[in-house]
């Protein structure tokens, strides 16, 4: 399963060029299905846990490889990884769900929590949730079931935001304009599907709580329309 994949994608990042792209038009066809192939199982493996996310279909929770150059000292042209994102309203980054992203040399990881930074009444309502239901976030984010394995993570102000005190024991979080969590896995894990599909499920299975506050806190918002 790998192999299909990260062989694609290793070849991409060493070729990052639109005549390469459009020229290996089936190699890329064949790791996209493998791809959604995995999608499907994780699909499965994490319906045991969280029901939400049963009714997706795999192609629609993938993301591009072009990327946007525009405001990007980077010019080239893709991406070379694969991406998606498993949630009750599917790719959307709310509600928040269960993140994969495959890359080469060994940057690809498990994701969850809220990616997004941009949306401005989205972090508000998460840090004005996070203040008023602290005893309970901690209590998610210092459970050894979580913090053995992920650390909080985002993008974040310099100072706490003038309307909370800034001795509290949640000071850094409430700097915090998006909240997410990442676990890091090698090539070699991947080898064979189904130990690689139930390694990454009990992972997504400790994300669940932190994942489940977030989204209580982000109930009543809606993504803007384009």
């Amino acid at each position: 399963m790998s192999d299909i994949i990260l062989s694609y994608l290793t070849d991409l990042e060493n070729n990052n060029n639109r005549d390469w792209y459009h020229a290996h038009k089936e190699q890329n066809k064949a790791a996209q299905n493998d791809f959604e192939d995995l999608i499907q199982a994780f699909i499965y493996e994490i319906g045991k846990f969280d029901s939400t996310i049963l009714h997706n279909d795999p192609k629609d929770l993938t993301f591009k490889l072009v990327r946007d150059t525009r405001f990007s000292h980077d010019k080239s042209p893709y991406n070379p990884a694969f991406r998606c994102h498993i949630a009750s309203a599917g790719k959307l980054p709310v509600p928040t769900g269960y993140f994969l992203s495959i890359q080469p040399n060994n940057q690809s990881f498990l994701g969850g929590g809220l990616f997004a930074d941009v949306f401005k009444d989205a972090t508000q309502q998460v840090r004005e949730y996070i203040f008023k239901n602290a005893d309970e976030f901690l209590n998610i984010i210092n459970n050894p079931d979580f913090c053995n394995v992920f650390k909080v993570m985002g993008t974040a102000l310099k100072n706490v935001p003038k309307e909370y005190p800034t001795d509290c024991s949640l000071a850094e979080y409430l700097k915090y304009k998006s909240w997410y969590i990442e676990y890091s896995f090698a090539a070699c894990q991947m080898a064979d599907r189904k130990t690689f599909v139930s390694f990454a499920a009990e992972k997504y299975a400790r994300m669940k709580p932190f994942n489940d506050f977030l989204n209580r806190a982000l109930v009543g918002f809606s993504m803007p329309k384009r």
